[in-house]
C-alpha cells in the first residue's frame, strides 16, 4: 500500500482531474435517476405473476387501474352530483390515452349518497403510466361542494416516488449540518471537517449516476433514492474520518509524501477490509430473488465500491495538495493529546470483565425479548404518509366500498383450467366439485364463481340452462366475465390474511382434477414470504462465514472474528426487539404499525457489515500495538485510547445520517432509519465500550491465537 500511496502522491493533480470528469459525467445522469424508478420492488417470478398474465390474456383484466373518488356536500342534489361525475369522466376520457373507464353512473354498487368511484384501466404496467397520471391530475376540476381525488396502485407508486425524493431532501437537511458539527468537534478545522462531507457527496452523486445505467437492464425500486444515500453518506464519511485522522497524526512528524504513504498502508488497509465486509454483507441480499433486495444489494455494493475507491484515490490526492493546511481555518481548539477518558473507562471495565459481560448480556437479552411478537408485512398503501391525497382517497374507498371480508388482502384468485371447453358438462361437474371442496375448506368465508353468482349450484342444471337460448342469454354477463374457452375464474374469501396465505400454499400442492392457477394478494404475499424464509438463511450464512474469513485474514486470529460475529448478532437481536417495541407497541408517540418485511433483512445485512467498520478500525489499531508490545492489555488500552474519539465521531455521524430518516414520511424508510441508527448506537456504546475491552481482557493472549505461532516479545523500557 505504501507504493500505491507514493503513486497517488506523484500523480495527485491528474487523479483529481480524472475524478472531476468522473463526477461531472455521472452527476448529469444522477439527476435523471428519479425518472426511471418505479414501484416498491416486490416482484417475484412465481405463480402469482403467471396467474396475473392469465387474467390479462384470458379474462381481459388490465394490469393497471386508477380509482377516482367523487364526493359531494349534503347541500348538493343527486342530479348535480351525477352531472359533475359525468363532466369529469368526459374530461378524463379525453386525457386517458387508450384507457377504459367504468363509470358509477351505470353501476349502483359504485355509488352511495355522498360518495362514488370510477375506475380507469390500462393494459400497460403501473410503472409505465406515470405521464398519464400527471396528465389526468391536471384534468380534475374541483367545484364548490364537490371533490374528486385519484388513487389506486399506480397513483400510490407515483406518490411514493415523490415522497421518497422529499424524504431524501429532508433527511439531508437534517443530517448534513449535524454531521458538519460533529466533524468540527472531531477535527476543529473547517478544512478537515469539510473534506469528509465532500467525499460523501461525491460518492453518492457518482453512484446515483451509475445506477441510472442499470435501469436499462432491470426495474429499479423507488427505495433506491433512500438506501444509496443512507449507506453511501455514512460509509464515505466514516472512511474519510479514519483516513484524515491518521493523516493528521502522521503529517505532524513526517513529510506530506510519507504521511500519505503511511496513512494508505494503515488506515487505507483498514478501509479495504471494512469496505469488503460491507460489500459482502450487501452481496448476501442477492440470494433472495425479489427485485427490491437485488436492487438494494446492487445499489449498496456500487456505493460501497465508489466510497472505497474515492477514499483510496480521490481523498489522498486532495490531502496531498492540502498537506499541512489540513488544520487551516480552525474554529475550535482540539487537543492533540488523546483524552484519558477512554483509558480510564476501559481500565475500569477490564478490571471487572466478568461482571461487565454479565450486566451487558442481561441488558441485551431483555431488549431482544419483544422479537417474539414481531409481525412482518409487505408494504402497501399504508407505507405512504396520510398527508398524500392518494392515501386518504384509498382509505375512503376501502371504508365505503369494500366489505369487511371482501378486501384484496383476503381475496384469493382461483382459476380452473380444463383440457377441453370448460363449459362442457364433464368439466363443469369437475369444476363444481372442486369449488364445493374449496367452499368447505377451513377459514373460507365465501366463494364467488359462476355457480354462486347465477344461483345454480348444480353443474348438470347449469349445463342444461346454457343449452336453452333464454338461459344462455341470462348467464351471458357471468360467462363473459368468469370463463374463457378452457378456464373458469372464481374468487375465494378468507377470515384473515394468514389463513388465506396458508390456504393458497397448501392448495397449490394438491392433485386436482382440473389444473389450478392461484393468484391475488394472498398468493403474492405468500410467495414473497416463502422466498425470504427459504433464501435469507443462505444469505445470512454467506455473510457470516465470509466475514469470518475476512477478519481471520485481517487479524491472524481465530477468536476475534468469532467474538465480533457473536456480539454483532446479539446486538442486532436487541435492536429488533427495541424496534418492535417502538413501532408495534406504539411508543414515543407512534401509532402501532406492523414492521415492513424488508426491515430485518436490510438491517442485518447493512448493519452487520457497517458495524464491522468499527471492529476493523479498533482491532486494527489494537493489533498494531500488540505486534509492537506483545502485551494484550496494554495494546487494548492504547488502541481504545487512540481510536475512541474518531470511532465515536464516525458512529455519531452514522447515527445522525441514518437516524435522520426516522423523521421522514414513508413508513418502511422510517423504520429502516430507526433500526440502523439503533443498531449502530448499541454497537458504539454497549459493544465497543464494554464488551470489547471485557472480552479482550478475559481472553488475553488467546485473542491472537491461530496464526501467531510465536507470541511477540513484550517491549522493555530503555
Amino acid at each position: 500500500m505504501k507504493g500505491f500511496g507514493r503513486f497517488i502522491y506523484n500523480h495527485r493533480k491528474w487523479m483529481i482531474v480524472l475524478w472531476c470528469i468522473f463526477i461531472i459525467f455521472f452527476g448529469f445522469f444522477a439527476s435523471k435517476l428519479p425518472t426511471v424508478l418505479s414501484g416498491n420492488g416486490f416482484e417475484y417470478d412465481g405463480s402469482y405473476m403467471r396467474t396475473q398474465a392469465i387474467l390479462e390474456e384470458e379474462f381481459n383484466q388490465n394490469q393497471s387501474s386508477i380509482l377516482f373518488i367523487f364526493e359531494k356536500e349534503n347541500k348538493i342534489s343527486q342530479a348535480e352530483f351525477e352531472n359533475y361525475i359525468e363532466d369529469t369522466l368526459v374530461r378524463i376520457d379525453l386525457d386517458a390515452n387508450s384507457g377504459t373507464i367504468l363509470s358509477p353512473l351505470g353501476q349502483k354498487e359504485m355509488m352511495k349518497e355522498n360518495i362514488a368511484y370510477a375506475v380507469l384501466s390500462y393494459e400497460d404496467k403501473p410503472e409505465n403510466i406515470g405521464k398519464e397520471i400527471r396528465s389526468l391530475s391536471s384534468s380534475l376540476e374541483e367545484k364548490p361542494g364537490f371533490n374528486v381525488e385519484m388513487t389506486g396502485g399506480p397513483v400510490i407508486e407515483e406518490d411514493l416516488n415523490v415522497a421518497s425524493q422529499k424524504d431524501l431532501a429532508k433527511a439531508e437537511m437534517i443530517a448534513l449540518p449535524i454531521a458538519l458539527i460533529i466533524l468540527l468537534l472531531a477535527f476543529g478545522s473547517l478544512v478537515a471537517a469539510g473534506i469528509p462531507l465532500l467525499i460523501g457527496i461525491v460518492s453518492i452523486v457518482s453512484t446515483m449516476g451509475i445506477m441510472y445505467f442499470f435501469s436499462y437492464q432491470m426495474n429499479l425500486t423507488i427505495f433506491i433514492l433512500n438506501i444509496v444515500p443512507m449507506i453511501g453518506l455514512a460509509l464515505s464519511i466514516d472512511f474519510a474520518l479514519l483516513f484524515i485522522d491518521r493523516f493528521r497524526e502522521e503529517v505532524r512528524k513526517a513529510s506530506i509524501k510519507e504521511a500519505i504513504e503511511i496513512t494508505l498502508a494503515t488506515a487505507g488497509r483498514s478501509i479495504v477490509f471494512s469496505g469488503l465486509c460491507v460489500f459482502i454483507g450487501l452481496l448476501g441480499l442477492m440470494f433472495i430473488e425479489i427485485d427490491i433486495f437485488r436492487n438494494v444489494a446492487l445499489g449498496g455494493m456500487t456505493v460501497v465500491f465508489v466510497s472505497v475507491l474515492s477514499a483510496l484515490t480521490f481523498l489522498p490526492a486532495v490531502l496531498s495538495l492540502i498537506g499541512k493546511n489540513i488544520n487551516k481555518y480552525s474554529i475550535l481548539k482540539v487537543a492533540s493529546v488523546r483524552s484519558p477518558l477512554w483509558r480510564r473507562f476501559a481500565t475500569f471495565v477490564m478490571n471487572r470483565p466478568v461482571i461487565m459481560v454479565l450486566v451487558t448480556l442481561v441488558l441485551l437479552i431483555t431488549a431482544l425479548l419483544p422479537v417474539k411478537d414481531m409481525n412482518l408485512v409487505v408494504p402497501g398503501a399504508d407505507a405512504l404518509p396520510t398527508s398524500y391525497d392518494s392515501r386518504v382517497a384509498y382509505d375512503k374507498y376501502k371504508m365505503n366500498f369494500v366489505e369487511k371480508n371482501k378486501s384484496e388482502d383476503v381475496k384469493a384468485v382461483v382459476i380452473l383450467e380444463s383440457n377441453g371447453e370448460i363449459l362442457d358438462e364433464d368439466n363443469l361437474i369437475k369444476a363444481e366439485s372442486m369449488l364445493s371442496s374449496i367452499t368447505e375448506s377451513d377459514d373460507v368465508v365465501s366463494v364467488e364463481s359462476p355457480f354462486t353468482l347465477s344461483g345454480i349450484d348444480n353443474a348438470e342444471d347449469f349445463y342444461l340452462t346454457l343449452q336453452q337460448p333464454e338461459g344462455k342469454s341470462s348467464l351471458a354477463p357471468i360467462i363473459d366475465n368468469f370463463t374463457s374457452s378452457e378456464m373458469m375464474l372464481s374468487y375465494v374469501y378468507f377470515e384473515d390474511e394468514k389463513s388465506a396465505q396458508q390456504w393458497v400454499k397448501e392448495w397449490e400442492k394438491k392433485d386436482t382434477d382440473l389444473t389450478l392457477h392461484l393468484g391475488g394478494v394472498p398468493k403474492f404475499e405468500q410467495e414473497i414470504f416463502d422466498e425470504i424464509v427459504e433464501k435469507a438463511p443462505y444469505g445470512f450464512a454467506f455473510i457470516v462465514i465470509t466475514t469470518f474469513f475476512i477478519l481471520l485474514v485481517a487479524f491472524r486470529s481465530l477468536l476475534i472474528p468469532l467474538k465480533a460475529i457473536m456480539m454483532n448478532i446479539l446486538s442486532l437481536a436487541a435492536t429488533f426487539g427495541i424496534v418492535v417495541w417502538i413501532f408495534q407497541g406504539g411508543h414515543f408517540g407512534m401509532e402501532p404499525v406492523s414492521l415492513a418485511l424488508i426491515l430485518p433483512i436490510f438491517v442485518f445485512s447493512i448493519v452487520f457489515s457497517l458495524s464491522m467498520d468499527y471492529e476493523v478500525f479498533l482491532i486494527s489499531r489494537i493489533h498494531e500495538n500488540y505486534l509492537k508490545s506483545g502485551d494484550n492489555d496494554s495494546a487494548t488500552l492504547e488502541g481504545l485510547t487512540a481510536t475512541s474519539k474518531i470511532i465515536t465521531s464516525a458512529a455519531a455521524i452514522m447515527i445522525v445520517v441514518t437516524g435522520a430518516f426516522a423523521f421522514t414520511g414513508v413508513m418502511p424508510v422510517k423504520q429502516l432509519g430507526v433500526g440502523i441508527a439503533l443498531a449502530i448506537f448499541i454497537d458504539a456504546t454497549i459493544v465497543r465500550m464494554i464488551l470489547v475491552p471485557a472480552f479482550m481482557k478475559m481472553l488475553g493472549d488467546w485473542n491472537w491465537w491461530f496464526f501467531h505461532t510465536k507470541k511477540p516479545k513484550k517491549a522493555t523500557a530503555k
